[in-house]
């Protein structure tokens, strides 16, 4: 449980609070006046120690209940025992990459959850407003770029194909039953809470590393010419909180309408770091040379490649603009600039602790 949470104003609770979205979201609420409160996975981390929460200063400012949202019962008492005004389901298995390995556990987590959550608001709280988090993977192998609320999903792994029943289902309770439910259909959005199992996270730390002499293999990447549309984090949760405050619930994408490849993300990264890249190769065989060292600091390797590749993914936030007043403030060189700044301090106190 959290410690001392404030009095008055209205009640939030969000799923998946330890998350990258979940701190910068809890963050944004708490300076509106919310009280928050934030679901943990049975056998997680507890939230005295949740580390995106301690960076971000939100220790015993929310709440934390421990909940299995696959459980329809536990989800009852949930949302009985906390009554929120508003609930941001951001809880979900994630990875890409991993929802291959465990396609019946991401459908549930994903699929499952979110329809427990919607047929209890429905039930028992439908004054309640409710954002789901949903995601650009659901294009997959996209139509038509850029993809905008409207473009057909072509989902390319067995996490956009949970997202897409998920993103389904809410549509569904809201035109049958006349909820307050929305999706975001959320770009690639980064940050310095972005955790290690993501591609752009693991740039940053492994060339961050190698920048201060800590690191002597090279880092294997997947397939470098695969771009997206990335954002920052603190951006996107406002357009978030923006979606349930709006007049009636709709859908939108929140989105940068920029695409860069994997390839850009390493020579930005490199860039702030003030490494000199030179690229070698092509295709399995292309390599970095860090140029001041002489040595390979990237490869590529095939067995990080995704079973079936998604198309370009670009977003176009032009109902976002026009209905929310939400428009991206960072752009990914000052993104990354960012995240290379944290990790830089990470390691340091890591140092000093060590």
């Amino acid at each position: 449980m959290g410690g001392d949470i404030g009095t008055g104003g209205r009640r939030a609770l969000i799923t998946g609070i330890t998350s990258q979205d979940g701190a910068y979201l809890a963050a944004l609420l708490l300076e509106k006046g919310y009280r928050v409160t934030g679901t943990l996975r049975p056998g997680g981390t507890p939230i005295s120690r949740a580390w995106r929460l301690e960076e971000m200063g939100l220790l015993g400012r929310v709440t934390g209940v421990t909940v299995d949202l696959t459980d329809a019962r536990a989800v009852s008492w949930l949302l009985d025992d906390h009554a929120p005004d508003e609930i941001y389901h951001l809880s979900a298995h994630s990875s890409v990459h991993s929802s291959f390995h465990v396609p019946a556990e991401t459908f549930a987590s994903n699929a499952v959850a979110t329809t427990n959550l919607l047929e209890v608001i429905r039930t028992r709280h439908p004054g309640a407003r409710f954002y789901h988090a949903s995601t650009s993977e659901m294009f997959g192998d996209a139509p038509e770029v850029p993809q905008r609320e409207t473009t057909l999903f072509r989902p390319r792994s067995p996490y956009a194909v949970a997202k897409v029943a998920a993103h389904q289902m809410t549509t569904l309770y809201r035109i049958a039953y006349g909820l307050f439910c929305v999706n975001g259909i959320l770009f690639n959005h980064e940050s310095p809470l972005r955790g290690p199992e993501f591609v752009t996270a693991k740039i940053v730390r492994r060339l961050v590393r190698w920048h201060a002499g800590m690191e002597d293999l090279p880092m294997a990447l997947g397939r470098l010419d695969a771009r997206r549309d990335w954002g920052f984090a603190g951006d996107y949760v406002r357009g978030m909180w923006s979606m349930l405050q709006a007049g009636g619930p709709d859908d939108y994408v929140l989105a940068s309408g920029r695409t860069w490849s994997v390839r850009d993300f390493v020579t930005l990264t490199a860039g702030a770091l003030g490494m000199r890249l030179q690229w070698c190769g092509e295709g399995t065989g292309e390599t970095a040379i860090d140029l001041d060292s002489g040595r390979t600091c990237v490869t590529v390797d095939p067995a990080l490649f995704r079973p079936a590749e998604v198309g370009e993914l670009r977003g176009d936030s032009t109902r976002a603009r026009d209905r929310l007043g939400w428009s991206p403030t960072v752009d990914l060189p000052a993104l990354v600039a960012m995240m290379v700044a944290a990790e830089r301090g990470r390691q340091s106190r890591d140092a000093v602790r060590g």
